[in-house]
């Protein structure tokens, strides 16, 4: 089972000697490290931990040593954003320091609640058990009040199996880490070997990477593959989620100056298929009332538009941040609110992070990642309050998050539900399938759409189409063109329209060619009209294969609009402008002509015209019509069936 452990605590109470001390490997790997006795920069290493309650279970544990000096909080964040367990380091002849309580804070915001706290120098002390005593009042009210502290001498090997076992009886019942089919590599160290070209490290989560696979870098968006992979310094075909992974990158280079395009560390390594980056979250913000010693910026409130650093992952990006509802943010409180960056950033809905000052002073606030794309404009609006309010109050159930989302969107697109999230897809569908069975939410192939406003959006068109039958019940239904206007009008986007259409059908609407119309619908003459229709209904169904002319049947403008009528319901079929059928007699002569040449083959018009017993007016129009409706088709002066 993989895990990560990361260091924590105040300089110089022995972190870097307790690794070296449990795994053989000094972290300190830099020359200014050796040359200033103090960790500036993190350090790895890995430890195998046999359960001593288990035989057969064995813990692979990466391990990142982190900076305890003030003016290395920003790599210490960098270690600790993707780690299972903390390795909390107090020395026992220093106690609780500025530091310590500084990197707890972080780890609280960070959401880290798995850790075993290692009382070193214990060896320099008279009584370790009070040590321990003073420290687990400092730890009151944490998130590791419980935590088991070992006194430990690292130097003298003192206490380190029974560190040891008191780690491994805190991954005992730790689930693994999560596998949601979204792999992200953030990127907490980049170098370049003779011969190999790029590799980057960093502790794989989400998912897995293979070796080979196709890559992106973000929030660049550069495009990559993973020639090679390792782990430990062993190569693998595969990586998985809770690895040390190390990875070379082909045809990307190292960003070693600002202005240079490549991979740094707090970039990800993820795929291009989980969408791309964003210049403004959404975002739940949450302050301690826990002071950290000397450092009166820590406790002080937060100002709204105020210039904060954002650490996520091994990032550190300058934001502004904007509240919701409040001008401040009070020591104690938590909050909704915006964070908006000059630069594009990768984050997930579900994603912890931690806000330093601008000046990187001092750790002022924590947070969790509502939405990965939020936007400016929106922010301020009341649908876009009740999302974010709805979402902060529980930030890590799907289906809440979806509801919320659906609501204030009114339509989302199905492929880009939570897809930046901490969710699988599994999990999604669940949440979906949840929420449609509540009538909380319409679903179909690719829209999830809110249940009332959709709802409300069919009756107002359905309204309008009833309206125009009253207006115009001598016409077949309304113009879907005008119909498809005022709809894409009240959709917040144009590729709705479809499945709108689809909705209005199954609300007991029909589209038939350019009109729709309610099911119940047939077409009525106005009362004005109807002795017209009726008169002109007679004179063409006297005579139904050689009626007359349409000047004859319809000389006055009240008689056109009757025959308009009967031409637009599809009661009669006019030919040409001297020549006007009933339906009856248009499917009278075109049965006669199609029985015929089964039955002949070809046939001349004039031989047409012996079979039907009707003039040229009529027949040359109506074989015309035949040919351009593919029932017949002519060659010369002969026409046969069309095949």
């Amino acid at each position: 089972r993989h895990f990560i452990l990361g260091t924590a605590g105040h300089i110089d109470h022995g972190k870097s000697s307790l690794v070296k001390a449990l795994t053989g490997t000094d972290p300190d790997r830099l020359p200014e490290e050796k040359a200033r006795g103090m960790t500036i920069d993190l350090g790895f290493a890995h430890l195998d931990i046999a359960d001593p309650q288990d035989a057969a279970a064995t813990y692979s544990l990466g391990i990142i040593d982190v900076p305890g000096h003030a003016d290395f909080v920003k790599n210490m964040v960098a270690g600790v954003g993707s780690i299972d367990l903390a390795l909390f380091v107090v020395a026992a002849d220093d106690g609780w320091m500025p530091q310590t309580e500084e990197h707890l804070q972080i780890l609280s915001y960070l959401g880290i609640t798995r850790a075993v706290v290692a009382l070193t120098k214990s060896d320099l002390v008279d009584d370790p058990e009070f040590s321990a005593e003073v420290l687990r009042e400092s730890l009151a009210g944490t998130p590791f009040a419980d935590a088991p502290i070992g006194p430990v001498a690292a130097t003298k090997g003192q206490g380190l199996t029974e560190l040891k076992a008191a780690l491994a009886a805190v991954l005992r019942d730790a689930p693994p880490p999560a596998d949601i089919g979204k792999p992200r590599l953030p990127v907490d160290r980049t170098f370049s070997p003779q011969g190999i070209g790029t590799v980057v490290t960093g502790t794989l989560s989400g998912g897995n990477f293979q070796r080979g696979a196709e890559a992106v870098v973000q929030p660049s968006g550069l495009p990559t593959h993973l020639r090679n992979l390792q782990s430990h310094s062993s190569n693998v075909e595969t990586a998985l989620p809770g690895m040390r992974t190390a990875v070379n990158l082909a045809d990307v280079a190292i960003a070693d100056r600002e202005d240079k395009e490549g991979v740094r560390r707090g970039d990800i390594i993820t795929l291009a298929s989980l969408g791309g980056a964003s210049d403004t979250l959404d975002v739940v913000l949450e302050k301690t009332t826990r002071e950290v010693p000397g450092s009166p910026i820590a406790i002080r409130a937060l100002r709204n538009g105020q210039r904060v650093v954002w650490h996520h992952g091994g990032s550190a990006h300058e934001a502004r941040v904007y509240f919701q509802g409040t001008r401040t943010l009070e020591p104690g409180a938590r909050v909704c609110a915006q964070l908006r960056f000059h630069a594009p950033v990768f984050a997930f809905t579900g994603d912890r992070f931690v806000l330093r000052d601008f000046a990187r002073q001092a750790t002022i606030a924590g947070g969790t990642v509502l939405h990965p794309d939020a936007s400016r404009a929106l922010f301020r609006k009341p649908r876009s309050r009740a999302c974010l309010e709805a979402a902060a109050a529980a930030p890590h159930d799907a289906a809440v998050l979806l509801a919320a989302r659906v609501q204030r969107d009114s339509a989302v697109p199905r492929a880009a539900a939570l897809l930046k999230s901490r969710f699988s897809q599994g999990e999604v569908e669940t949440a979906i399938a949840s929420l449609a069975a509540a009538g909380t939410i319409i679903t179909d192939a690719a829209w999830l759409l809110d249940a009332g406003w959709w709802t409300e959006r069919l009756t107002e068109c359905g309204d309008l189409i009833k309206a125009h039958h009253k207006v115009s019940p001598q016409l077949t239904g309304m113009d879907f063109a005008d119909l498809s206007a005022r709809a894409v009008s009240l959709l917040p986007d144009k590729r709705l329209l479809d499945p709108f259409t689809a909705g209005l059908t199954a609300a007991g609407f029909v589209k038939t060619g350019r009109f729709i119309r309610a099911a119940a619908h047939r077409p009525t003459l106005p009362p004005a009209l109807q002795a017209a229709g009726a008169k002109i209904r007679i004179a063409l169904a006297v005579n139904l294969i050689e009626p007359p002319n349409p000047g004859e049947i319809a000389p006055t403008p009240v008689d056109k609009q009757a025959l308009k009528f009967l031409l637009d319901t599809g009661e009669a079929i006019q030919l040409d402008e001297k020549a006007v059928l009933l339906i009856e007699g248009y499917d009278k002569l075109k049965n006669l002509i199609t029985a015929h040449l089964e039955k002949s083959g070809q046939a001349t018009a004039s031989d047409l015209r012996l079979v039907t017993g009707t003039t040229r007016r009529i027949l040359i129009p109506l074989l015309e019509r035949l040919d351009r409706e593919g029932v017949t088709r002519r060659a010369g002066d002969f026409r046969t069936l069309k095949k």
